[in-house]
Formats: C-alpha cells, sequence, structure tokens
C-alpha cells in the first residue's frame, strides 16, 4: 500500500505520538522542510516514522512522483504549500489542505499569494481544520469535505504528575504563595506585554510569582515586582511549572499577521489540572477546549484591565474555580494522539476510496 505523504516543516516533540498513531493508521511519509519555527521547541531528530529532508523548492517533485496515495500539506511555508499542491495535481492523487487559520492574514506576503491561496483552499479535496473555528472560517473561504482535527500534545507526558514543590524551590516561593505561569515566545500577537501591564495593575505583594517561560530578560522592557523571565524551559521543567501554578495564562492578541491558531499549553496545562485564562484570541478558546466558566477563563484580547481582574479574583480566593479546572483537564484527556489519526485517517479515507484506513 501506497503511504500518505505529509509535508510540514519542524516536527516538534509533542506531534511524534499523533504521527506515529497516524503512520499506524494509514502509513505515512513525512517531507519535513525545516521552514520557518512556529512552536517554542525545536523539531526533533526522529518523528518515529518514514520521513525525509529536503529543500521546500523540493516538495513539488516528491508530490509528483506517483508513490503516495495522497498529499497532505500544511499552511505553513511559503513554497512548501504550492509545491505541495501543483505535484499532488501532477501526480493525480488527492490533496489535503491542513490549516490552523482562522481569520484574514494580511501581511504583504499574504495579500500577494492571495489568489493562490484561494485557489489551494477551493481546490484542495479535504480540509483538515485545527478546530471548528478553523472550519467555519474555511467554509467561508470556498473549502469543501472539511473535517475537523483534535489538535494534541503527547498526552501520556503531560498528564504524568508534575513536581510542583520542586517548581516552587526554582521560583523561590512557598507552598501557600501565589503562582502564575506563562509559557510561550515574546513575539507579537502573544500579548506578553498585555499580561505585563495586567500584572503591574494588580496588589500584589511578595506572595505572588509570574514565572514567564520562554521568555529572556532582554525580550521585554522591564519586567514588574513579582516577574520573572526564565528563558527556555525544559519539558520537564515546564510540566511541573504548570503543576506548581495557580493559574496559566495565555494572553495572544489578534494582529495583521497573526492570530494564534490554537495553543497547545492549553492542553499541556490542562493536563496538569492547572486553571487556564485564555484571551478570545486563542485558537483552543475559540474552538471550544478552553470555555469560559466550564472548562477555564476567556478573557478579551489586548484588555490587560479585564485579565488583571481574573487574575486579582483568584489571588483572593484561588480555588474558586476549581471545579472548572477539573473539567478542564477531563476535557483535555480528550484531545489524544488517537482521536487525532482516527481524523485525519478519516479525511483520507474519504479522497482516496481505495486504501480505507487499517
Amino acid at each position: 500500500m501506497k503511504p500518505v505523504l505529509l509535508v510540514t516543516n519542524h516536527v516538534p516533540p509533542d506531534r511524534v505520538p499523533g504521527l506515529i498513531a497516524l503512520h499506524d493508521a494509514v502509513g505515512l511519509e513525512l517531507a519535513i522542510y525545516d521552514g520557518r519555527l512556529h512552536h517554542a521547541t525545536a523539531g526533533v531528530e526522529d518523528p518515529g516514522v518514514p520521513f525525509q529532508r529536503l529543500r521546500p523548492r523540493a516538495v513539488h517533485a516528491l508530490a509528483a512522483s506517483g508513490r503516495h496515495r495522497a498529499v497532505v500539506a500544511t499552511s505553513a511555508g511559503r513554497v512548501a504549500l504550492p509545491a505541495a499542491f501543483s505535484g499532488a495535481r501532477r501526480a493525480g492523487v488527492p490533496f489535503l489542505y491542513w490549516t490552523g487559520i482562522w481569520a484574514p492574514v494580511r501581511t504583504p506576503a499574504h495579500l500577494a499569494g492571495a489568489l493562490l491561496m484561494r485557489h489551494i483552499e477551493r481546490g484542495a479535496d479535504a480540509t483538515l481544520a485545527y478546530g471548528p473555528h478553523v472550519a467555519a472560517y474555511a467554509l467561508s473561504r470556498g473549502a469543501r469535505n472539511v473535517h475537523v482535527v483534535p489538535q494534541t500534545v503527547d498526552t501520556e507526558f503531560w498528564s504524568q504528575p508534575g513536581d510542583a514543590a520542586a517548581a516552587r524551590a526554582r521560583l523561590g516561593v512557598g507552598a501557600e504563595d501565589f503562582v502564575a505561569v506563562y509559557a510561550g515566545r515574546a513575539t507579537p500577537g502573544k500579548g506578553v506585554e498585555v499580561l505585563l501591564d495586567a500584572w503591574r495593575g494588580l496588589p500584589a505583594g511578595p506572595n505572588a510569582v509570574l514565572a514567564l517561560a520562554g521568555v529572556t530578560g532582554t525580550d521585554v522592557v522591564a519586567l514588574p515586582s513579582g516577574a520573572q523571565a526564565l528563558g527556555m524551559v525544559a519539558r520537564a521543567e515546564l510540566r511541573d511549572l504548570y503543576a506548581a501554578a495557580d493559574v496559566v495564562v495565555i494572553p495572544s492578541v489578534a494582529t495583521r499577521a497573526f492570530r494564534e491558531p490554537w495553543g497547545l499549553v492549553a492542553n499541556e496545562a490542562m493536563l496538569q489540572g492547572t486553571l487556564v485564562v485564555a484571551t478570545d484570541a486563542v485558537g483552543a478558546a475559540a474552538g471550544g477546549l478552553v470555555r469560559d466558566g466550564h472548562t477555564g477563563i476567556v478573557v478579551p484580547g489586548g484588555d490587560p484591565a479585564a485579565l488583571a481582574a481574573e487574575i486579582n479574583g483568584l489571588l483572593d480566593d484561588p480555588e474558586r474555580h476549581r471545579e472548572a479546572a477539573a473539567a478542564g483537564a477531563r476535557a483535555a484527556a480528550q484531545h489524544t494522539p488517537l482521536a487525532f489519526a482516527q481524523a485525519v485517517a478519516c479525511a483520507v479515507s474519504t479522497v482516496a476510496a481505495d486504501t480505507p484506513p487499517r
């Protein structure tokens, strides 16, 4: 049976279990072109499935080779995506577009390629959407045969109990002190400055700490009292931080160039049973994983006052959203690598009917 070709850039560690499950379901070959890094961690050396590394411009020839029964490509990559689409058309095999875009992207490059993107969106034999928010946008763009694919992390790793005591010791805080955690880069759209503005507005004393994982002291103009820039943090230490946190904040904001497609930090933190406060510019909130008052808290993007009010409420009563945190853990536990693989396999079976999923 011919494999399915998946064209992507970096493969972060959390993608590996899902790719292995997908390989078991349909047979898979990865084409990794190592384009722009879209995750906080670098790609793995070995994704655990058959793969090759190549330049983006070599994608067309591989997709057109006739060695695959379908071609899947992600929305990342200015050259790789159209090369994979045109190669699949040359080979006469189905093309599946995997996307997390749920709002117009208005950078000069995207505006220049708008007609080409519309052609790919409408011409794809199936669309794999990060969540219902992405599916709705894809349908509005003329996509057909749209499938919602659960966004997942390595659920086995992130659900293992973290060492909260060790994390609090590294932060220099006691067991009763309040800890808020941010995990991600300090790039436009991530909302780090909004979070810092919210923190500055709190009546927080020395018993409250804001831990910024993935952020260095040079990434921000000035850190407010109680904030610690931790730089890059290893996965195991990040899991410990989630376990130690009273809340994990995802403060993303919408920009002309960026709308948070999902925010896997939500999955990671929720699997530790930690409350997540996310803005409405976060895909995990728009896609229904973080539901305000049910599985977490959702606040308006770019509104430091609203964010400060939620954090201040937690400072006064850290237990008041305990039920939401527990419900969040149950919800995140449904976003498994197997669920991801089954959704993609279902989409493949609709366009490659001669090779149903195993």
